[in-house]
């Protein structure tokens, strides 16, 4: 591999997509590549580019251009990746593979890290543990595009697939959505079904950017955590969210986004799982989150739902070293990014948030 890798993936993978194929002008690639799927995301990768460079991104802190890493040196150039099958000594063009979730897996690793966790903590999520796979949400634009450029899936129609398609339209019989349910209609329109059903989500966290480039490996070079659940406002509701930190030559930088996690719950969290709990609380007196400390060489991390409060939550930010991690030296705050247009929970959500509410 390369010197620098395709580190990226880390930064935006908060933002929900990794990019799979190679970007370039369409004309670089055969004709099948000639056609609306030349703009979708999977082909572009843009998404990973706008946020680290043109939107205040990580790029502020190293300097260095997007094109400049080595990210696409583990993106494809072609349909095979996804649909190529061997028999015997024999390649063809396969729908079957293509939806196989061992093909999704290796650019999408996030998720199979979530599954990982949750696997081990008898919690798996209840698609999952139906026999669904990816595809069975994600096809046609989601997978190929529509023909029009976004510069992410968080994008107005960014992404074809929602809750609402299978549970409230009844697109393929699904468990349907009961709009009298007391949770759904105390809270209306002002929830995204993620922020209750949602457990938590995985955060690679502390992506030590300096050990990427230097050594090629993403392995032992993050601390993956799965131990919150962020709420952050998109699209005019609140939903779930997740963070990245990054360090990179002793420069600290978070980025916070919506995310949806691949961990659903069929019940809905509880009222007191976010209203009227410890960080609500604390952050409704004024006093910040310790989301991560780093106490006697180790790592603590907050438990449960924390309100996305801009300048309110601490995070600890790590060297890798010979013998460890260790603290950055900088006491200097760290750059913030609201990234995926995401934003901050306002001062009358966490007033809400901070009332007392009947079982």
């Amino acid at each position: 591999m390369k010197k620098m890798i395709v580190t990226l993936g880390t930064i935006v993978i908060a933002i929900g997509f990794s990019s799979m194929l190679m970007a370039g002008s369409a004309s670089d690639h055969p004709d099948c590549i000639n056609s609306f799927y030349s703009k979708s995301l999977h082909y572009t990768g843009e998404g990973m580019r706008h946020w680290y460079e043109d939107a205040g991104g990580f790029k502020q802190v190293t300097k260095i251009p997007y094109e400049q890493l080595d990210c696409k040196s583990c993106h494809v150039k072609s349909c095979d990746t996804c649909h190529a099958a061997q028999k015997r000594e024999k390649q063809y063009f396969s729908e079957r593979r293509a939806k196989e979730m061992n093909t999704c897996m290796p650019c999408h690793g996030r998720e199979g890290l979530t599954f990982k966790f949750d696997g081990e903590r008898g919690q798996m999520d209840v698609h999952i543990s139906a026999g669904m796979v990816c595809a069975d949400c994600h096809y046609r634009s989601d997978v190929h595009g529509d023909g029009r450029f976004r510069p992410s899936m968080r994008h107005t129609k960014g992404l074809r697939a929602s809750c609402e398609e299978c549970h409230v339209k009844q697109e393929r019989e699904s468990p349907e959505f009961d709009a009298d349910t007391e949770s759904h209609s105390v809270h209306g329109d002002k929830l995204a079904c993620a922020a209750c059903h949602v457990r938590s989500t995985v955060s690679c966290y502390n992506c030590h950017f300096d050990t990427f480039l230097d050594t090629g490996k993403r392995k032992g070079n993050f601390i993956p955590m799965k131990d919150w659940l962020l709420l952050i406002n998109h699209d005019d509701k609140v939903t779930s969210g997740n963070v990245q930190t990054l360090v990179y030559q002793d420069k600290k930088f978070i980025a916070y986004a919506p995310y949806f996690t691949h961990s659903i719950s069929a019940e809905g969290r509880p009222c007191d799982d976010c209203h009227q709990n410890k960080a609500v609380m604390r952050l409704q007196d004024g006093k910040k989150i310790p989301v991560v400390e780093f106490k006697n060489g180790e790592l603590q991390t907050w438990k449960g739902v924390v309100p996305v409060i801009q300048g309110k939550l601490d995070w600890v930010f790590l060297n890798r070293t010979k013998s460890g991690w260790e603290p950055v030296g900088n006491s200097a705050p760290p750059t913030e990014q609201l990234v995926a247009f995401g934003t901050p929970l306002t001062a009358d959500q966490l007033r809400s948030l901070a009332q007392e509410v009947s079982p």
